[in-house]
């Protein structure tokens, strides 16, 4: 009998709370800030998608997102097909990268979030999850067409508590999966190299309005399920003292993320998002001037890995120049990297032996190392809508490109016999893409 009244009392207890919380005007963190400019950001502010109750409280809101590009590699493979970059996957041709809808609510302390995806960049990314290889009850199609989804509530305390469980976007790098909310559109390679997605639970905390904190248990490095025993844990802080400086730090760790090993992964990126000038007028030739920079650096450890030899450092900086009250954009960026023994790296072919694979067996240290620059002009006419035109150029320290060959097959179609046919890969490519994109 007193432990069903004590539960009974907690019960009280959680219900009284819960009806305190209904009642209390949540804190909105940091609000009346224009976040709009910051790289990695959706800049949308008018949001026509939404369903509101008799009080004027919003239900839901709905979103619809829609990704096109040409992409012209100047190498011109034959099977068109554009290699090492999850961002751009085909050449000289018209490509959907990204369609995707979706509906998200923070109704009465209700998180729930559902935004489902089609496209290019699904089958560069998700298509190769092989952790749902790891028994049975699992398949790629399960999650395959799901961007984000998530169910959680939210607590009334500090400036909000989320706890949430579900499939994330991955915060390690600055830049985002929605090629939209990039101030570029190929993304810098230290960011392509790290995780788009992670599946687990998180906490977020807002204990201020100008600061953001959470931490993450997950499978593991952007895996639907996990390759071994252990959960991986990681956290991400963000904190903005004013509309104008964004400064970010990510870390994972423990995370065992290679099969049948005893390898563990560290990752740390840091970021510093600057809006260095903005024309309070409105008027002038340039409307808003700023910087990005985003390092990273992490290692393997143990099973023979040792931080020294399997490491990863890199750095991507970029400036931004707004014109005609926002309605134009320039943007620089230039990146490098270092991945020795390659651990996080794409493999520029299926056909193996090639030149690629040939230089790294030949390389006692096993480095790669890219550097990369591009220039992306932007049109926007309204929030809803950008035309981007841009130009990329990239080079390897070893053959990592698609040269005139491909590196399909000889005739560049999949079920052409390779037999003893090598890909043709260079050090160096240059390309020109434009995209058009728009937001609800």
């Amino acid at each position: 009998m007193k432990r069903v009244m004590i539960s009974a009392a907690i019960i009280a207890a959680m219900c009284t709370t819960a009806a305190a919380q209904d009642t209390i005007k949540p804190k909105i963190p940091f609000e009346g800030m224009d976040l709009s400019w910051v790289n990695g950001q959706n800049r949308q502010t008018d949001f026509p998608l939404t369903l509101k109750d008799k009080n004027g409280e919003t239900i839901l809101t709905g979103v619809a997102y829609m990704d096109a590009y040409y992409n012209y590699d100047f190498n011109r493979p034959i099977d068109n097909t554009h290699t090492i970059s999850s961002s751009i996957g085909r050449s000289n041709e018209f490509t959907i990268n990204m369609a995707s809808v979706g509906l998200e609510t923070n109704y009465k302390n209700i998180i729930g979030r559902l935004w489902l995806q089609y496209g290019q960049m699904g089958s560069i990314v998700q298509d190769l999850d092989g952790s749902v290889g790891h028994g049975r009850n699992t398949n790629i199609n399960n999650l395959n067409y799901i961007r984000e989804a998530a169910a959680g509530y939210h607590f009334n305390k500090w400036y909000g508590i989320n706890v949430e469980m579900g499939i994330f976007m991955s915060y390690i790098g600055l830049e985002s999966f929605v090629l939209g909310e990039n101030w570029s559109y190929q993304r810098s390679a230290v960011c392509e190299f790290t995780p788009f997605y992670f599946t687990g639970a998180r906490v977020q905390m807002f204990p201020s309005k100008k600061l953001r904190t959470e931490v993450w248990l997950l499978n593991g490095w952007q895996s639907y399920n996990s390759w071994n025993q252990r959960i991986g844990f990681g956290s991400s802080t963000y904190y903005r003292p004013n509309e104008n400086l964004q400064l970010v730090a990510n870390f994972y760790l423990a995370g065992k993320d290679t099969r049948n090993s005893t390898r563990s992964r560290f990752h740390h990126d840091n970021s510093i998002v600057y809006r260095y000038f903005k024309n309070r007028t409105g008027g002038g030739f340039i409307s808003q001037a700023a910087l990005s920079l985003n390092n990273h650096y992490g290692f393997q450890d143990g099973d023979g890995a040792k931080p020294k030899d399997q490491y990863m450092a890199g750095t991507s900086l970029a400036n931004r120049f707004w014109f005609a009250k926002n309605k134009l954009a320039l943007t620089l960026r230039g990146d490098i990297m270092t991945n020795p023994t390659a651990y996080l790296a794409y493999s520029p072919s299926p056909v193996a032996p090639n030149d690629y694979t040939d230089a790294m067996e030949a390389d006692p240290k096993q480095k790669l190392n890219i550097g990369q620059f591009c220039a992306t002009f932007d049109v926007m006419p309204n929030d809803h809508v950008t035309f981007r035109m841009e130009y990329g150029y990239r080079g390897a320290n070893v053959p990592y490109f698609a040269g005139r060959g491909g590196t399909t097959s000889p005739d560049g179609w999949v079920d052409t016999p390779t037999n003893n046919w090598r890909p043709d890969l260079r050090k160096m490519e240059n390309r020109l893409t434009v995209a058009a994109s728009f937001r609800l």
